[in-house]
């Protein structure tokens, strides 16, 4: 039997609903990876949910859009089959679709399409063991015209109506803007105004292809908000990376939530590794849904004093050549993962020559103990200093290392 690190299901949590969420899957026409993670994602969560001695099984899958490249008939169809040969028995199907299901013939077929083949509909309020789910497809891409809004907001009344405590869980494919990460270059607020009445709504998105173990992607302000990642390929949302928004291993990607409530209405969500077979160690609870003032994921984590940290680390200066070199160093430690790194070359009076920043790959669950940076552009027989800073999630910064090192 494949060994499995334990399952960090609060066994205190007397759970009576548990559903997984997952979006970005991009099935191609062709053969793809794509295919074997969601396969690999089903199967996991047949697994994990039957053998949870304390709350057994799976009450719903909500995939909340892009699970198809271009939308076209046959990548339906085959997210269709897989889904038809590993949904865990018992559990309820909700899908949105979002902008890459209209690429192939527009809008309208793919309306069609899904209707055809899935027998769902792209708007729908449906109530799980006396919990409200509310998803809502987008028009023209990403967008909420008024038809969608009004959908949005009688819904959304319709839910606090029957209890005003209990979570709302609301899907649509793009991030509400200034939300979670992920959410500036990649979210929607045309319905921001809404959900803003509804302090208990619990929303989920995808979109950004942002890793789910940021934990910028568990965000509360008006409401509670979480991205839900991608199987397919990672994307940033920075723009000083070295590397631009795509990262190194970006294809290293296949991640979904887990999450489960008590029928007190408190929320428990978990992020999951598909390609490992783990769980990240991120927890994120919500006692309270309704009560803005207990909201624990807001942006006061900003004011922080937890800083990352080296420690007994020393950079490695190597394949020195006329005009670069190799950098190598050891991940900072720290309360949460390092985010990235300022890789400073500076001058003999201490003037910045040049200025890197990357990541530290943190969106992978084996995140790598070294990384290896390639400096180039410096000038020959040039005496330089390398200094290396470590960058929070919440943008505190360790102390520096140093080294210095001459071109040859």
């Amino acid at each position: 039997m494949k060994e499995r690190a334990p399952m960090p299901f609060d066994k205190s949590f007397a759970t009576t609903l548990r559903f997984a969420v997952m979006s970005d899957i991009h099935i191609d026409d062709e053969d793809c990876i794509e295919e074997q993670r969601l396969a690999k994602a089903l199967a996991d969560l047949g697994e994990l949910c039957s053998s949870d001695v304390r709350y057994e099984g799976l009450d719903a899958l909500v995939i909340v859009g892009d699970f198809a490249s271009r939308g076209t008939e046959l990548q339906m169809r085959k997210v269709k089959k897989l889904l038809d040969g590993g949904l865990p028995s018992g559990a309820r199907l909700i899908m949105t679709m979002g902008s890459h299901e209209y690429m192939s013939d527009g809008e309208e077929n793919a309306l069609r399409r899904f209707g055809e083949i899935f027998s769902l509909t792209p708007d729908t309020h449906e109530i799980i063991n006396g919990f409200d789910f509310i998803a809502v497809t987008t028009t023209g891409g990403c967008h909420f015209d008024e038809k969608k809004r009004e959908f949005a907001a009688a819904e959304l009344e319709k839910a606090a109506e029957r209890d005003g405590r209990k979570p709302i869980f609301f899907f649509q494919h793009p991030h509400i803007t200034d939300t979670v990460y992920g959410s500036i270059n990649w979210g929607e607020d045309e319905i921001t105004d809404i959900l803003m009445n509804y302090p208990q709504t619990v929303d989920f998105s995808g979109h950004s292809h942002a890793p789910i173990n940021d934990p910028r992607s568990a965000h509360q302000r008006h409401f509670s908000a979480f991205g839900t990642g991608t199987l397919s390929y990672f994307e940033l949302d920075e723009f000083d990376k070295a590397h631009g928004t795509i990262p190194p291993e970006d294809g290293s990607a296949a991640q979904f939530l887990i999450v489960e409530a008590d029928a007190g209405g408190r929320v428990r969500v978990y992020p999951y590794d598909v390609l490992t077979g783990h769980f990240f160690p991120y927890t994120w609870e919500i006692d309270e849904p309704w009560n803005i003032d207990s909201f624990k994921y807001t942006d006061a984590r900003y004011v922080t004093a937890e800083r990352p940290f080296f420690e007994n680390v020393r950079i490695s200066v190597e394949n020195i050549t006329a005009d670069g070199c190799d950098i190598t160093f050891n991940q900072a430690g720290g309360k949460d993962r390092p985010d990235s790194y300022d890789i400073y070359i500076l001058s003999g009076d201490g003037l910045v020559k040049k200025h890197l920043n990357i990541t530290s790959r943190y969106y992978l669950y084996n995140m790598p103990a070294t990384l290896t940076e390639h400096i180039c552009g410096l000038k020959t027989r040039t005496e330089y200093t390398v200094k290396i800073v470590a960058n929070s999630f919440w943008r505190t910064r360790s102390d520096a290392l140093t080294a210095r090192f001459a071109t040859l």
